[in-house]
């Protein structure tokens, strides 16, 4: 390995473009670094001489990510630099990728499937003609044949080399506690353990209070299993043997009961096409998606490990151990400010980070840090008298501390919250997060309703969500958020009294098993100013001061469909001439006495800062912890487990999720013909199962960030 220079630092740019050249993706060494946050570095090339210095320049802090020397290295073998976000988005892979040395065993995407192979040698790449040079990295990888055996190529014949993007999986920890062996005796006996759980703290700022070495640590202690044969998950390995004998290889990629069918079944992408297979879909529901005939839909019981990797039975089970203790969390009595931008992610990517989930509590977790992990606007919102504590409001003030000061909040807390909250289902069912939110609005922080609505009647009612209901023929397939919104209210004569601060949307669904839309665009971005009552509104035509509005005109294709019609008498009277709207009924719009008709109309708009997903009745969220358009953070209360379930425990995890600012960015109009499909991964889960989307009141952020007070 090449002496390492003292005080060296790398980093890879995130986001943004500097004045002198650097873009997402590059990979830069720091050679000085400015009171004001800038960072003068020298940018390394690409390809072949990809370790040579290119040219420096300033970049921004705040728009890098540090980088070891050796996390330099792996990615700058990496030739795409959309690879090397990806790869850096999955923090727990990249961290394994890191610790790989000989005779670790790794699945490498290899030309048009993924193969089993032994990590042989660590190699230095490119030449090395100056102390600016950095030599790149990658694995010398030896394949598993077909006959199962290690590859038996001619002794002479160079091994191929990988880049770590070529890496999609390492073999998980459990194998190697149950001595996991190559079959015919060729690889035999324990080694290493390379998990997915492996520390990231190499590209994670230290935290004092909990760290990823010390969970590592308590999940590879405890990564159990009682039986020889190791669980099957999303990601696992696996083969399929049909009734006539014949065997297939692939990875699982999806877990649940498909509609019509009983039991667990397992979508599995194989290594090669197989003729009938599909790209994801099943009985025309989507599952997951893939290349053509490759997605196969069996019983879970039809599946078993791959026996290219066995496992050795001399080995006694393993007893499963209590969980490590988690460090102790002391309450300074003060609370904790929301997370600034910039230290969001050192503080909650990774595993066990977020919220940790158990017993079916993943709606409550899901919606605890989607409103306070990082949202300035809800703790406004949330402001009460510090005199009006009662247990319930102490018990989640200690979740929402801890959750901005260590990241992480321990099970014990949430389900000693669940007590608390005095209903039986609350302690031991899954319920839905519309009806979590109105008791913890309500009955928790004692807020009034965050909705005033006025119907057609002019009655006036609260609420703390809102409801989307229309019929499918309203809209076209696949809408955006605003259309929902402004559809639904106007078929329903449904009217805001006032701006809220806040505003929760649930979208036209049921569960897991019915949707109406099988995708919706988010609008990061909510108008609302033709949805106020008694507020000035301006013209659809020329502008001016509204004084009608037509609903027979919003789903008209001549005049932009879903967009709310208001008009001013001419235009009224314009448009309404034409023979097709001739049969319309304008309604006479509420307008201020004071607004002048030629004013402009003030434009009350709304940011998304939150969103709840569903699949196969599991809840996750997506949150936007920063005003950059690239800070989004994926969280899963319940992405692994150590153990069983009677003696285990969750492992949440949060993702930082840069590709769905890549997504949202780009205009409205070619997201309406995007493939959801192609989309990445997490793109295309929240297109797929967004269930509730949090808006809050656009405005400028304050110099200090407000604190939830109770």
């Amino acid at each position: 390995m090449e002496p390492k220079r003292l005080n060296e630092k790398f980093f890879i740019i995130l986001r943004g473009k500097s004045k002198k050249g650097f873009s997402r993706g590059c990979i830069g060494r720091v050679e000085t670094e400015s009171a004001n946050g800038e960072l003068m570095g020298i940018l390394y090339g690409c390809a072949t001489n990809a370790g040579t210095p290119k040219n420096g320049g300033l970049v921004r802090k705040e728009d890098t990510y540090p980088l070891t020397r050796h996390q330099a290295q792996l990615l700058l073998f990496v030739a795409s630099v959309s690879r090397r976000l990806e790869l850096l988005c999955n923090p727990q892979l990249f961290s394994a990728i890191c610790e790989l040395s000989p005779n670790d065993l790794v699945v490498i995407r290899y030309k048009k499937g993924h193969l089993p192979g032994m990590v042989k040698n660590l190699m230095k790449i490119g030449r090395k003609e100056s102390k600016e040079d950095l030599h790149m990295l990658g694995f010398e990888v030896e394949f598993v044949d077909s006959d199962k055996n290690m590859a038996s190529a001619k002794p002479a014949a160079p091994l191929p080399i990988f880049s770590a993007a070529d890496v999609i999986q390492v073999v998980p920890s459990y194998s190697v506690h149950l001595g996991l062996h190559w079959r015919e005796g060729k690889c035999e006996g324990s080694r290493k353990a390379v998990t997915h759980i492996s520390s990231t703290s190499s590209i994670e700022k230290s935290s004092p209070q909990v760290t990823e070495n010390q969970n590592q640590s308590a999940c590879e202690d405890q990564r159990l299993d009682l039986s020889p044969t190791p669980p099957l998950e999303v990601g696992s390995l696996v083969e399929v043997v049909s009734n006539t004998g014949v065997k297939v290889h692939g990875v699982i990629h999806w877990l649940g009961v498909p509609e019509g069918k009983t039991g667990d079944w397992a979508g599995i992408e194989l290594d090669y096409d197989v003729n009938g297979c599909s790209d994801g879909l099943y009985q025309g529901q989507r599952y997951f998606t893939c290349k053509g005939n490759r997605a196969l839909f069996v019983p879970i019981t039809k599946c078993s490990p791959d026996s290219r990797f066995i496992h050795s039975s001399t080995e006694g089970p393993v007893r499963v151990t209590e969980p490590r203790t988690v460090p102790p969390y002391e309450d300074s009595g003060e609370d904790a400010p929301p997370v600034p931008e910039s230290e969001a992610l050192p503080l909650f990517v990774g595993k066990m980070k977020g919220i940790q989930g158990h017993i079916n509590s993943c709606y409550l977790d899901a919606t605890l840090f989607s409103l306070f992990s990082s949202s300035v606007t809800v703790d406004s919102v949330c402001c009460k008298p510090a005199a009006n504590e009662q247990p319930l409001t102490c018990t989640l003030r200690t979740i929402i501390n801890r959750l901005r000061r260590q990241g992480f909040v321990p099970a014990e807390s949430v389900m000693n919250l669940r007590e608390q909250l005095g209903c039986d289902t609350f302690r031991t069912h899954e319920k839905d997060p519309e009806e979590f939110i109105s008791v913890l609005f309500q009955k928790v922080l004692r807020i009034e309703p965050l909705l005033r609505l006025r119907s057609e009647e002019g009655t006036s009612h609260g609420a703390y969500t809102l409801q989307i209901f229309l019929e499918k023929e309203q809209i076209k397939q696949m809408p955006t958020v605003q259309h929902l919104l402004d559809t639904s209210c106007q078929s329903g004569h449904l009217q805001f009294e006032a701006v809220p601060s806040c505003l929760i949307i649930q979208m036209p669904r049921c569960g897991n098993k019915y949707k109406m839309f099988s995708h919706i665009l988010p609008s990061t971005e909510l108008d609302i100013t033709d949805l106020l009552h008694n507020a000035p509104r301006e013209c659809f035509i020329c502008g001016d001061l509204a004084r009608l509005e037509c609903l027979q005109c919003l789903p008209d294709n001549k005049l932009q469909p879903g967009r709310v019609k208001q008009f001013c008498n001419a235009c009224n009277t314009q448009v309404h001439i034409h023979p097709s709207r001739r049969s319309h009924s304008p309604s006479a719009l509420s307008v201020p006495a004071d607004a002048e008709s030629s004013a402009p109309v003030p434009r009350h708009k709304m940011e998304l800062f939150a969103v709840l997903c569903i699949q196969t009745s599991h809840f996750v969220s997506f949150v936007k912890y920063g005003p950059d358009p690239h800070s989004w953070l994926f969280f899963d209360s319940m992405a692994d487990r150590c153990g069983d379930d009677q003696n285990g425990y969750s492992i949440p995890e949060v993702r930082a999720c840069p590709e769905l600012g890549d997504f949202l960015s780009q205009p409205e109009e070619d997201l309406a013909w995007a493939n959801p499909f192609q989309a990445p991964e997490l793109v295309r889960r929240l297109l797929c199962d967004s269930y509730m989307f949090l808006y809050h009141t656009s405005a400028t952020p304050p110099s200090e960030p407000d604190i939830v007070q109770f």
